[in-house]
Parts: C-alpha cells; structure tokens; sequence
C-alpha cells in the first residue's frame, strides 16, 4: 500500500489511465539492479527512482572524475574523487526518500555477478565494455532475470531488453564480440553529452513498462539511434537456442579477446617504471593523442603526433632509439604500436600501461586529470 505521501508523488502516474494505482503499486514492489553509475546510469537511476521503484541497486567500482561532469548529471565538481555508488545513493535519497538503496562498489565479476543478480527482479545494463555486457547476459540467463540493455557511441545509442519472457538474449544479437580494441570506448573516442541521458531515460522506460506490464517492450527488437540525424532505425532478431542455453560464468576478458591481446603486447610498461626509466635512460616519448589532449596534460618532453597523423609522420620517430608510446588509456598507443610494427618493421616500441591517466594517479599527483 501507499502512504498518502507517496500517493501525491506519484500522482501524475497514478491518473494516467493506462497506469493507474496498480502500476504504481507494482513499481514500488519491484527490484531493480543497475549496473554502472555513469553516463547511462546517471538518467537510469535518476528516472527509476523518481518514478517509485521500490528497491533499487547499484553496481559500479568507480570514483567521480571531472571528465565524467560532461554527461554523468549526478555529479558535481565537489564530488570529484569520491565513489560513485555512494555519491548516488546521497542524491538520489534525497530525491526520494520512499525508495531503498543498495550500493556495490565493486566491479562485477564471476565471483559476484550471481549472488548479487539474484537479488533483483529486472537487471539494467548500463556498462561500457564487452565483457561485463556478456557477464551481465549469461547471470541473466542462469538467474532467469529480464535484462534491460543499452549502449552508447560517439553519436549513436542502441536498446533492447532481453531475456524478457523466453525471449532472445544479448548472445542472440552478438554471438561474438568485436575484436579487442575495434571498439573504442567513450574516454578514447568521445561521446556527445546528451546521448546517455536520451538513450538512459528510454532504458528506464523499458524498466518501468516491463515492471507494470504497460506497452510493448522492445524484446526481440533492436532500437539503434542517430542524435545527428534524429534518425531511428527499429531491428528484428529472433531467438538462437544454442546462445540461450548458459549454464555457468566464463572467462569473459579471454572470451572478448583481451587477455589474448595483453600477452601479445611484446613490451609494456606501467607508469612507475616509465619514471625510473625516464631518471637513468635517454627514450623518446611519443604521444599519439589529439592536440587538445596534450595541452592538457602530457609528460615531459613528449612529442605528439596524433594517431591519424602517423602515417606521414613516420620520419619524426627514431627507429633505433628506445620509445615509449603514449595515449589517455593506453588503447590508441597500442595501435599505434600495431601500425608501426606492422607496416614499418619497428622493434623500439613500449607502451605505456593504462596511459597518461593512469599516470597522472600513480606518478604525478600535481597534475590536473580530466
């Protein structure tokens, strides 16, 4: 039941016909898992929550960085190094104080995804890699929970919901993942501000139209989104029973190819060693992200070269002088690396582990992190 407080939140749902107080009521029963409190779990748990779902819980393992400020609207500029999870909660409390909070502040893994899934009615995937999307499917599947997907692109978003009444699941569409590193994400490619909270708030509509049985949710549909065009394309998958039937959790960074990728990275160095180095050898320091980056922040004598610009800037790279190759993650200089080898026969490359951020966090404190 409704204390009379509630019954005047939720009064413009409660008048709505189609909704009613037997929606409302179903909305304030349920248990919703959202995993990721960043760009798409920002609009996600916002929308959830003012809507009245009952118990809702969040899974992220992060901290608030101020690059982040740009689209992930929970969060303000004092927030800045604080979890996420818990930044969250505080706010979103505060929005509305008849909602229950559960916060995880840790990454999901084999060893947790399970027992946390099977608290929770519906699972909302909000993550921005391949490996927890595919955890995330198969704990749904084996846990038999509905899974309310969504992701984003520079300009595009994509939804669907899966494994929603013996429906297709995330393996339906994606039986394979996309090879390690042919998809960037956001904080290497960049994403446009608004997109999460479009395609979060759809994602939170498919939540609440799958708790209250209003409308036609997007199961066995694939809804892709162009923000600059404002093009929407509806797609139809039907379900493939050998994806379906998961039996127990994987390996899933091997399964997206990432490991198999780190142990073909012939040289790697973190950021403690590139500091020693730096002390004792003399290296040069190429850093392939885009000007705007670097002026930022960049290490020391560096010399940039954006990525796009290597192929004629060849000559400004000394083949024979030991080089440390630099971007913000590390992802684009391991391309970089690729192409050099590849195409120029270098043999002088090292890459620097989890780049320049990673960096800014271990080596230099002082220096500004975006």
């Amino acid at each position: 039941m409704l204390k009379k407080e509630e019954l005047q939140r939720y009064n413009r749902h409660i008048i709505l016909p189609e909704f009613g107080l037997e929606c409302q009521e179903k909305l304030k029963k349920a248990a919703v898992l959202v995993i990721g409190a960043g760009g798409l779990g920002c609009p996600i748990l916002s929308y959830l929550c003012a809507a009245g779902v009952g118990r809702i819980g969040i899974v992220d393992g992060d901290t608030v960085e101020e690059s982040n400020l740009q689209r992930q609207v929970l969060f303000s500029t004092e927030d800045v190094g604080k979890a996420k999870v818990e930044v969250a909660k505080e706010k979103l409390t505060k929005q509305n104080p008849f909602v229950v909070f559960e916060t995880y502040h840790e990454r999901l893994t084999n060893l947790n995804a399970l027992s946390i899934v099977a608290n929770y009615d519906i699972v909302v995937d909000g993550s921005d890699n391949f490996p927890t999307r595919y955890l995330v499917n198969d704990a749904c599947v084996i846990q038999n929970k509905i899974l309310v997907f969504g992701a984003i692109f520079k300009f595009d978003g994509q939804l669907s919901v899966f494994n929603y009444q013996g429906g297709p699941t995330y393996r339906c569409l994606f039986p394979e993942p996309p090879a390690a590193g042919e998809v960037p994400n956001c904080s290497d490619i960049g994403v446009l501000g608004v997109l999460p909270a479009l395609v979060g708030s759809m994602m939170a509509s498919e939540t609440i139209k799958v708790i209250t049985g209003i409308g036609e949710v997007l199961s066995g549909k694939l809804l892709a989104i162009d923000t600059l065009t404002m093009q929407q394309q509806l797609l139809r998958f039907q379900k493939h029973e050998p994806n379906g039937l998961i039996e127990e959790l994987t390996d899933y960074q091997s399964f997206c190819g990432i490991k198999e990728t780190v142990e073909l990275k012939e040289k790697e160095i973190n950021p403690a060693g590139l500091a020693q180095m730096m002390g004792k050898e003399e290296i040069q320091l190429i850093d392939v992200r885009e000007p705007y980056e670097y002026e930022i922040c960049h290490i020391g004598e560096s010399k940039l070269i954006p990525l796009q610009q290597l192929p004629s800037r060849i000559q400004e790279i000394d083949p024979k002088k030991k080089t440390v190759v630099i971007c913000h993650h590390g992802i684009r200089s391991a391309s970089a690396i690729k192409y050099l080898e590849v195409e120029h026969a270098y043999s002088n490359l090292i890459n620097l582990s989890g780049g320049i951020d990673a960096w800014a966090k271990t080596v230099d404190t002082a220096m500004e992190r975006y």
